[in-house]
């Protein structure tokens, strides 16, 4: 980008991040989520770095908060309630701390990590030990005076109170902390509004940010609000900040003991051990604060712009991000669809970096009005496909460009064709090289065969050189055809030979599933097997056999249908027979104590530590439950593993459904 570019650049991200903060801070209100926002501040502030003359006082670097809401006293806070910097990766914190030895290189220092609680900022003062004041951060120099909604919470001490120390109290006291809603509460209030058929609120933030903001303290002590202490500007004789929240403590605040930590290493440990619990605490978390724990040291390093040098926010990596479409590429699947690609700017989001996301299908890109060039949050949550969910469209540079979708395939460069009714456009040529690579990836899968060592670049060369036209000749394929193929040694070949032997014998339900049937997945697979039990019944079936599996719908049933009746498939079936194919079905013999998990749903998130994912989904359908991949009224447990996204979660929480952890998950699969 030339300077031009970055300087409008930089003009329209103030633009957009002023907008949002507005909405955010002055009328608790919000449009992108917290993750988004978070991207286009941070992208400022690393563009301003980079390009310091274009750095303002108007920059929303360079300031905290909104303006106070009208109907408050306005209070002045002698020390300015300063934000602190974001950073979202090791190294970045890296770049910080040697930043900061630059400033001081004679100087050693330790760390000190706690939470960052996903809250509402206030300031507390006493005076002769009594809570006499208290405001809200504001603009940062300038506050609100929210106090008698800050004494309707049970957490906050009316009078200070000396706990197991000796400790002269001041006669002034000024404490720093959050305000916040625990999880549970929150769930019970939204529960209590749906019931009454009102809206829904955002996130637990941003109802403690609106009752403590509510004219009527009444309002205010109606919600189980709490406050937790992170901070006291009162010189105390504490030398560290970890002293800091052993005096909080003693004062009879609620605190975080946090974490001392010698070197980075250690906080990066600290922050990856908060990140695989951080779904099982009582409140909203969104990262750790570090910060230089020498006191001194800390006010030497003095401030710059909105935030002291010495103290950072390291966020987990967020389910959204904002980046730059670059282009768009069409994506040709094993049923011939057209699936539209986003190549993005790299990114990090929901703990990976992201490099491309799916637009869906050309009336997404119109809905989204997206384009090339366009600045976009895309979405990942859990082990979901990224996604496209939203254009800025005031970030809109001149240079974009409109996609439009292609009349041919971008493969095989044959006709594609939408039919009426659906979003779709389709390749129709059955022998397009890219629908066959997708279609031998998607029968070599781990739910369907899951043969061992046969990846994509293998069928791509099995496939150019014309040693394979369809799955079943891969079960005729012997050692020295392998050897043929580059960096393919006698030992490579009878191994991945070998590998495909061993799965002759599959299941019925995972054969199904092989056949690459359209708008039929694991699940439908697993009611088929379980309903017509044999192969055979299944190409028997009619149309309203199939239609009265309770699961499969008319378009579901349609596809099986006329699938099973086309010559070309039927012959397919029998080279599949005489390749040594041998089709088993343990749905057929199931022992009644077998079945208990019949007709219950499960959705998975995170990782789990005894199981693979296709183990765990695997255990669930041989005790005849089911599998979804998004949660819905119709889910009856969500399993929650390691680094689950909070997608599922929230969602299973509104709708009331039974979440489980990992130890409690295989209780149900045990027998």
């Amino acid at each position: 980008m030339n300077k031009l570019a970055v300087k409008q650049r930089i003009e329209k991200l103030k633009k957009v991040i002023n907008y949002h903060r507005y909405l955010y801070h002055v009328l608790d209100k919000q449009e992108i989520s917290d993750p988004a926002l978070d991207s286009l501040k941070h992208e400022l502030y690393k563009l301003e770095q980079q390009f310091p003359e274009f750095i303002t006082s108007d920059s929303p670097s360079q300031r905290v908060g909104g303006k106070p809401l009208k109907g408050f006293k306005k209070i002045s806070h002698k020390t300015p309630m300063l934000s602190m910097e974001d950073v979202f990766s090791s190294e970045e914190l890296k770049d910080w701390e040697n930043y900061l030895k630059r400033l001081a290189p004679a100087k050693k220092f330790d760390f000190f990590a706690e939470l960052k609680i996903d809250g509402f900022a206030v300031t507390l003062i006493y005076k002769n030990g009594i809570f006499t004041c208290g405001a809200t951060r504001g603009s940062g120099s300038i506050g609100e005076d929210v106090t008698q909604n800050l004494k309707t919470i049970e957490s906050i001490p009316l009078k200070l109170k000396i706990v197991n120390c000796k400790l002269k109290i001041p006669d002034l006291v000024e404490v720093r902390g959050e305000v916040y809603m625990d999880r549970k509460d929150f769930e019970k209030i939204n529960q209590e509004r749906e019931k009454k058929g009102e809206t829904l609120y955002a996130n637990p933030r941003n109802l403690a940010a609106g009752s403590i903001r509510q004219l009527d303290p009444k309002l205010a002590r109606a919600r189980p609000l709490k406050f937790l202490a992170y901070d006291m500007i009162t010189d105390l004789k504490q030398k560290r900040h970890s002293e800091t929240h052993q005096l909080l403590s003693a004062l009879g605040f609620k605190t975080n003991p946090g974490k001392s930590c010698k070197n980075l290493s250690e906080v990066i440990n600290y922050w990856q051990e908060i990140s695989k619990k951080r779904n099982s605490l009582p409140f909203q978390i969104d990262g750790i604060v570090v910060c230089v724990n020498d006191n001194s040291l800390f006010q030497k390093f003095g401030v710059a712009g909105k935030s002291p040098r010495a103290v950072r926010a390291l966020k987990f990596s967020p389910e959204q991000a904002v980046t730059i479409i670059k282009d768009i590429k069409i994506q040709v699947g094993r049923t011939g669809a057209l699936t539209p690609v986003a190549v993005l700017e790299p990114i990090e989001a929901g703990g990976v970096t992201i490099s491309r996301a799916t637009l869906h299908n050309e009336d997404e890109i119109k809905r989204l009005k997206a384009r090339i060039n366009d600045t976009v949050i895309i979405e990942r949550a859990g082990d979901v496909i990224p996604s496209v969910v939203k254009v800025l469209l005031e970030l809109r540079p001149a240079n974009t460009k409109e996609f439009h979708f292609p009349k041919i395939c971008p493969a095989c460069g044959k006709e594609v064709k939408r039919r009426k009714g659906q979003v779709v456009w389709r390749c129709l040529n059955p022998k397009c090289f890219a629908r066959q690579k997708e279609y031998f990836s998607h029968f070599i899968s781990k739910p369907a065969f899951d043969i061992d060592g046969l990846g994509a670049k293998i069928i791509i060369h099995l496939m150019e050189q014309g040693l394979i036209s369809d799955p079943a000749d891969l079960f005729q394929l012997k050692q020295g055809d392998l050897m043929l193929l580059e960096r393919f040694a006698e030992k490579s070949a009878q191994n991945l030979i070998s590998a495909i032997q061993k799965r002759k014998e599959i299941e019925l339900s995972r054969f199904i599933y092989a056949l690459g049937i359209r708008n039929v997945g694991e699940q439908t697979s697993q009611d088929l097997a379980e309903h017509f039990q044999t192969l055979e019944n299944i190409k028997q079936a009619g149309l309203q056999d199939l239609e009265t599996i309770s699961d499969i719908g008319p378009i579901s049933a349609e596809s099986i249908y006329n699938w099973f009746h086309q010559n070309k498939n039927l012959q397919f079936l029998a080279k599949m027979e005489k390749a040594g194919i041998t089709i088993t079905n343990h749905l057929a013999s199931v022992k009644p104590g077998f079945t208990r998990l019949k007709d219950k749903t499960f959705v998975l998130t995170g990782s789990l530590e005894t199981l693979t994912r296709a183990e765990a989904k695997e255990k669930i359908r041989k005790l005849r439950g089911k599998i979804s991949e998004s949660v819905s009224k119709q889910t009856d447990y969500l399993v929650v593993g390691r680094e689950s996204g909070n997608v599922k979660l929230t969602k299973a929480k509104e709708l009331g459904i039974k979440i489980i952890n990992e130890k409690e998950f295989n209780v149900y699969l045990s027998y």
